[in-house]
């Protein structure tokens, strides 16, 4: 087919001499991509394909722009014949997961998204429509109030998901579209329908899909074909050729086979199987690879890639624009919408947490029920406030599995420039706060009447205020390690191991003038919120309050205030209110310490990542892996 040239808004994608190479400590690097090159077209999709580790998603990462560090990269990737970043708006990524609030209505999901996406100049009847035809064009209308699905519950299939994915990233109409095996965990029908509704989006697009073992079906519908084998080209060209060229190098297709699993079957060189050559005998997995290698090389297929390529780069088109972000109001608008629906769809999220709550809260204050105003009375006020303040806000994890989900979607949606860390922050926030303030009334006013602390509003209205505040603050707590051990157990476990100590130093355990003095009582005890938690507690409910002491049949009354600064050692230089803003500061300087995490990840966590596959011993034999699923 002869190149008209990149016309229209049309994208011509080349990459010539391409090299990738991932570093390793020990034996200086390794290539995973060799020399490759090859073109896509518009109104074509082109397959990249090959057995396991071939390097098919490092050639997706690269030619996208998202090649992570760790890596080095020669060799020129041209965009309608110029070097240019892909940036928003320009291109779509489908990752090979499908990275999805689960709680959300496939409607919701794609409206929230057009409202992200589609420019503020746009009415807002327009993003609909828009939404409307794009799930109308993916097959979707009939799932539409259908909830997403997950760990919560049943929902959509998986290849529904997968349409949802492909569907909230063409939104903005990009012209060049990569997907990373769209096919994966799906069925032959699912992956069919899949494919069939990305091959009628290539009308004016430009398509690239990494992918592993297609049927006959879906290989039929391939334009052009890039096969791989341990980061080399075996054949590039059109799909509908790559038979006639194995059968012309001597290793034909049996009759009645399909031919992705003939092609995958012949250059796996994982297995070293003898392969038959026609009629002259068996050569090894290495042996075959080799000769298809040479004979695609001397071939006219791979001639006309180069005369393609260049002649693509001759015919300069125009530079791709970024396409302007949403406003920032915008953006923290429309995710503290979709957050608050998403924590009010979630049982796990608060709903859950607020019933065990409620009946810790009766035991608790049943236990502690009417400890009326004896000196026995004191200790008893004392632990239970002390239980309030560190082990009912301790429960704050549980909601540490929905803060990883939210991560990942987050995650996904900021790499693929939908909006910024800062928005995402803020909605958050926003979002948890009317859901904390229900968890931390209720309950809180169960425990605290029947335990008949002070009954004055104003004591009431400010324990439920400390309670809210811790609870903002171990949310806050957790979020950060989310951002930094996105794993369930880990996670659970460091932010368990880091509220522990803070609950040790904070001067009911151990009395604050009996406390180590390294580490314990400097920093420890002033950097956790648990000290500021209790002082503020204690001296709420023990100020202006007459204990009666018997002593020898002699009433005596003991002000609280003595108790405050003798016995329990409170810092009676300022008011509870003083530790009421301590505990509010501090939960603005967790949640500025989250957003710097979260920023801070995007670049450390990439250099972790290859830190520790540079110093992996199995580095040789296992290079091409992480890098295959970089995307994902």
């Amino acid at each position: 087919m002869p190149n008209q040239g990149p016309k229209n808004g049309e994208v011509f994608l080349t990459w010539e001499d391409l090299w990738v190479r991932v570093s390793n400590m020990k034996d200086g690097s390794n290539a995973i991509l060799k020399g490759l090159t090859g073109y896509a077209r518009p109104g074509e999709l082109l397959a990249i394909m090959g057995p396991s580790g071939c390097g098919k998603s490092t050639l997706l990462d690269t030619i996208a722009g998202r090649l992570g560090s760790g890596t080095r990269q020669s060799g020129d990737i041209l965009i309608n014949g110029h070097k240019q970043t892909l940036e928003y708006g320009t291109c779509a990524y489908v990752t090979q997961d499908d990275t999805l609030l689960a709680t959300l209505t496939v409607k919701e999901a794609i409206y929230y998204s057009a409202e992200l996406q589609l420019p503020n100049s746009m009415p807002k009847s327009e993003r609909k429509k828009i939404a409307d035809i794009t799930i109308k064009e993916m097959g979707l209308q009939d799932a539409m109030e259908t909830r997403i699905g997950g760990w919560s519950g049943k929902g959509i299939s998986g290849g529904q998901k997968r349409r949802v994915s492909i569907c909230m990233e063409i939104l903005t109409r990009p012209k060049l579209l990569f997907l990373d095996e769209p096919t994966s965990g799906l069925d032959s029908a699912a992956s069919y329908y899949v494919m069939k509704t990305i091959a009628s989006q290539c009308k004016g697009r430009t398509i690239v899909a990494s992918i592993h073992q297609p049927s006959a079906e879906v290989f039929a519908l391939f334009h052009s074909l890039c096969l791989l084998s341990s980061g080399r080209t075996v054949y590039f060209g059109p799909a509908s050729a790559a038979i006639e060229f194995f059968a012309l190098s001597g290793f034909p297709c049996p009759t009645l086979q399909n031919p992705s699993d003939h092609f995958l079957k012949t250059i796996n060189s994982d297995f070293d199987q003898d392969i038959e050559e026609g009629s002259t005998g068996r050569k090894s997995t290495e042996e075959v690879i080799n000769i298809l290698i040479k004979s695609y090389k001397s071939s006219d297929k791979y001639n006309a890639v180069q005369s393609q390529v260049a002649e693509i780069c001759k015919q300069e088109g125009e530079i791709l624009e970024k396409r302007s972000h949403v406003r920032f109001t915008t953006q923290s608008f429309v995710l503290t919408r979709r957050s608050f629906v998403n924590m009010s769809y979630d049982l796990g999220y608060y709903w859950l947490r607020l019933a065990v709550y409620v009946v810790i809260a009766i035991g608790l204050g049943t236990i502690y029920y009417d400890v009326g105003f004896s000196t026995a009375s004191v200790q008893a006020r004392g632990t239970m406030l002390m239980f309030v303040a560190s082990f009912i806000t301790f429960m704050a994890i549980g909601g540490f599995p929905s803060f990883v989900e939210d991560l990942k979607v987050f995650q996904l949606e900021k790499l693929n420039g939908h909006y910024g860390s800062g928005s995402f922050v803020i909605a958050n926030t926003l979002s948890s706060i009317p859901y904390l303030l229900l968890v931390s009334l209720i309950p809180g006013a169960i425990a605290y009447f029947l335990t008949g602390l002070q009954n004055e509003l104003e004591h009431f209205i400010y324990f439920v205020l400390v309670l809210f505040t811790c609870m903002m603050l171990v949310e806050s707590l957790m979020m950060i390690v989310a951002s930094i051990v996105p794993n369930f157990l880990m996670g659970i476990i460091t932010g368990a191991g880091i509220q522990a100590l803070m609950i040790l130093s904070g001067g009911f355990f151990r009395l604050p003038s009996d406390l180590p003095k390294p580490f314990w009582k400097y920093p420890l005890h002033y950097v956790a919120f648990h000290t500021y938690a209790f002082e503020g507690l204690f001296k709420n409910e023990l100020e202006g309050l007459k204990i009666h002491n018997e002593d020898k049949g002699k009433r005596q009354i003991i002000n609280g205030e003595v108790i405050l600064k003798d016995e329990w050692q409170m810092n009676m230089d300022y008011s509870k209110w003083v530790d009421l803003a301590i505990l509010l500061w501090m939960v603005v300087f967790y949640r500025l310490l989250f957003l710097l995490f979260v920023k801070a990840g995007e670049k450390v966590k990439p250099a972790i990542r290859a830190f520790i596959s540079s110093t992996s011993p199995n580095q040789i034999n296992t290079a091409e892996r992480p890098l295959d699923e970089f995307a994902t």
